[in-house]
C-alpha cells in the first residue's frame, strides 16, 4: 500500500475515538442542512451519520490518497480497472449519448452500443404491437428471461420498480434457480405458442442458465413447436455468438453483450431487454438517461457534495472504523422489493474480496454484509434485533417522495414509520427517559428499572437516508447508478479488484464433480465416488444415489 495512503488511513482511524454520540452530533445547530446533499434525482441525508465535518474531510482525504478522485473520470474514458482480468470497465459507456464518443481498441464502442440497443427497443416495440408473432401466429403474451446473477438481478428490479406503459406489455418472468420446481411450475402455467424466451448469458455457458434454455426448449418442441419455430420463440443475449448458433438461433436473434461489461453492471445493455419489453423502449431510454445523470454528477461533483463518493465513505468509516458487521438497506417501496437482492450482488461480488491489487492480503475489512427488505413488515421481524441486539450495524433507507398510485393515507404512514425507523436506530431510548416515564405512571418502584431495562434501545446506529424524487425511469436510473459509483469508490480505497470474481469458481468445479459421480453408471460410480476429496460429501452422493435409484 503507498505510503501516503497508508497514512491517510491512520488519521481517519484516529478519529473513531473522538467522535461525539450520535445524539449530541444530530443536537447541533444545522445538523440537517450540513449534512443534506442534492444530486439528480434525489436528496441525501447523511445527518444521522456518526462523523462530522472533520471526519468527512479526513475521509475525502483518504479517498484522493487512494486515487479515486482522479481515477473516477477513467471510468468513462478507455481503462484498466480489472487487471487481474486484463479487461476495462466500460460499463458507463452503455448509458452515453448517440453523439458522444469513446474509442476502445480500435473501435469506437458508443456507436456499436447504440446500435444494440436500438435493435433491443425495435424488439421490444414489436413484440409490444404485436408486430412479432409466434409459431401459431399468435402475439406474443409471455416472455421468459433464462439468466441468472446478473442477468437476471437487475432487470428483475426495474421491471418491478416502473409502472407498466399503458399499450400492451407483456408478464414478463424470470427463470434463474436450477432448482427444477420454479421451472416445471413457470412453464406449466405458459402457452409455448405465446410466450418467448431471452437466453441472457454472457458466456452461454452459465450452468444454470444452460439448463434452463435446454429444458425451455424441450418444453416448446414437445408442445407441437418445430426446430424451424425456435427463431420465433428464443433470442440471446452472450459474447459467445457460436454457441448461441448452435442452440439454433440465427444472426436476427442474438444481441451482443462486451467483453468490457460485467454482468452484474449489465442491465444497460441487451441485458436490459425485459425491461423494454415491460415498460417499452421509451422507458429503458429513460433509465439510461436518469443513470447518465448520475454518471455526470459523480463525474464532475466537488468532493464535499459526490453523493457516490460520500456514501461510500459512510460505509467505510462504519465498517473500518466504528466496527458495524453489517448493512440494512431497506427500501420503504413495495416496487423496490428486488433491491436488496440486486445490491447484494453489486456490492457484496465486487467487494467482498481478501486480496488486494498488490498481490496481498488487505489488512482491514471489505464489503460488508448487506441485507434487508421491504419497508414496514421488517419492523414486525428483524427490527426487533437492530433495536435490542448486540450486533453493530448501519443502515440506508430508500424512500420515494412521491408515488403513483392515489392511496396518500397509506403513503404518509409509510413515510412516517421510515422517518421513525431512522430517528429510533439513531437516538434509541434510554434507562433514564424510561425510568422516568413509569414513575410517571405510577409504576411501584420496586419494579422500575427492572421493568425500564428491557425497553431501552441503545440507539447509536447510523444511516443514511435516500430521498427519491419518485419512481420514474430516471429515478431509478440515478438510483443504481449511485450504488454503482459507491462500489467503485470503495474498491479503489480498500486496494482490491472489484470488477472479478473468484470467489464463485471453487462451488462450480466442485460441484462439477459432484454431479459426475452421481450420474455416473453403476459399474462406475464406485471410482467416481472414491475421486471426491471430501468424505463427508462421498458419503452423501451414496445416500442420494440409493435414494434416486429407488
Amino acid at each position: 500500500m503507498p505510503v501516503d495512503l497508508e497514512a491517510a488511513w491512520a488519521r481517519v482511524e484516529a478519529l473513531a475515538d473522538e467522535v461525539p454520540t450520535l445524539t449530541d452530533l444530530l443536537d447541533a445547530p444545522g445538523r440537517f442542512e450540513a449534512e443534506r446533499v442534492i444530486a439528480p434525482r434525489m436528496q441525501m441525508d447523511f445527518s444521522r451519520q456518526r462523523w462530522n465535518e472533520g471526519i468527512r474531510a479526513a475521509l475525502i482525504a483518504l479517498a484522493d490518497s487512494s486515487g479515486v478522485l482522479a481515477a473516477r473520470r477513467n471510468l468513462f474514458r478507455a481503462n484498466h480497472f480489472n487487471p487481474v482480468e486484463g479487461r476495462a470497465v466500460l460499463h458507463a459507456a452503455l448509458r452515453m449519448e448517440r453523439d458522444q464518443h469513446l474509442t476502445f481498441e480500435g473501435e469506437d464502442i458508443i456507436a456499436s452500443v447504440h446500435e444494440a440497443l436500438d435493435r433491443v427497443c425495435a424488439l421490444a416495440d414489436d413484440v409490444r404491437g404485436g408486430r412479432w408473432r409466434g409459431a401459431n401466429g399468435g402475439a406474443i403474451e409471455h416472455v421468459v428471461n433464462i439468466g441468472i446473477g446478473g442477468s437476471a438481478l437487475g432487470p428483475a428490479l426495474v421491471c418491478d420498480a416502473l409502472e407498466p406503459a399503458a399499450s400492451h406489455s407483456p408478464d414478463i418472468h424470470f427463470l434463474a434457480n436450477v432448482d427444477g420446481h420454479e421451472a416445471a411450475t413457470l412453464l406449466a402455467r405458459l402457452p409455448a405458442d405465446r410466450t418467448l424466451f431471452v437466453i441472457a448469458s454472457k458466456s452461454f455457458g452459465t450452468l444454470e442458465t444452460k439448463v434452463n434454455a435446454e429444458t425451455a426448449r424441450r418444453w416448446f418442441l414437445e408442445r407441437g413447436g418445430r426446430s424451424e419455430d425456435i427463431p420465433k420463440h428464443f433470442v440471446a443475449v452472450s459474447t459467445n455468438f457460436e454457441a448461441a448458433s448452435s442452440f439454433g438461433l440465427p444472426p436476427g436473434n442474438l444481441f451482443p453483450l462486451w467483453d468490457w461489461v460485467g454482468g452484474r453492471l449489465s442491465m444497460w445493455s441487451p441485458i436490459g431487454m425485459p425491461i423494454a419489453f415491460r415498460h417499452g423502449s421509451a422507458a429503458f431510454r429513460a433509465l439510461l438517461a436518469g443513470a447518465r445523470e448520475m454518471d455526470k454528477h459523480f463525474e464532475e461533483a466537488a468532493p464535499e457534495v459526490n453523493a457516490p463518493l460520500l456514501l461510500a465513505l459512510a460505509e467505510i468509516w462504519n465498517t473500518n472504523c466504528l466496527g458495524t458487521e453489517s448493512l440494512a438497506l431497506l427500501p420503504y417501496a413495495s416496487a423496490l422489493g428486488r433491491l436488496p437482492d440486486y445490491l447484494q450482488q453489486l456490492e457484496m461480488e465486487s467487494n467482498g474480496k481478501r486480496a488486494s491489487l498488490d498481490g496481498g492480503i488487505v489488512s482491514r475489512h471489505t464489503s460488508p454484509i448487506l441485507w434487508g427488505n421491504v419497508g414496514t413488515t421488517g419492523q414486525h421481524a428483524y427490527h426487533q434485533l437492530l433495536h435490542q441486539g448486540t450486533r453493530r450495524f448501519s443502515a440506508e433507507f430508500v424512500l420515494p417522495l412521491r408515488v403513483r398510485h392515489e392511496l396518500g393515507e397509506h403513503h404518509r404512514w409509510l413515510v412516517s414509520h421510515c422517518f421513525a425507523q431512522a430517528e429510533a436506530f439513531a437516538r434509541g431510548r434510554q434507562l433514564t427517559e424510561l425510568e422516568q416515564v413509569m414513575r410517571a405512571r405510577g409504576v411501584p418502584e420496586d419494579r422500575v428499572t427492572a421493568e425500564a431495562t428491557h425497553r431501552v434501545l441503545p440507539g447509536g446506529h447510523p444511516s443514511t437516508l435516500v430521498l427519491l424524487e419518485d419512481l420514474s425511469p430516471e429515478s431509478v436510473g440515478a438510483l443504481v447508478a449511485l450504488h454503482e459509483h459507491k462500489v467503485f469508490v470503495q474498491g479503489m480505497i480498500w486496494r482490491i479488484n472489484s470488477f472479478d470474481q473468484w470467489g464463485v469458481e471453487l462451488g462450480k468445479i466442485i460441484g462439477d464433480r459432484i454431479e459426475g459421480a452421481i450420474t455416473a453408471l453403476e459399474g462406475d460410480a464406485a471410482a467416481a465416488i472414491a475421486s471426491l476429496d471430501d468424505p463427508t460429501t462421498r458419503e452423501l452422493v451414496k445416500i442420494f444415489r440409493s435414494i434416486a435409484h429407488d
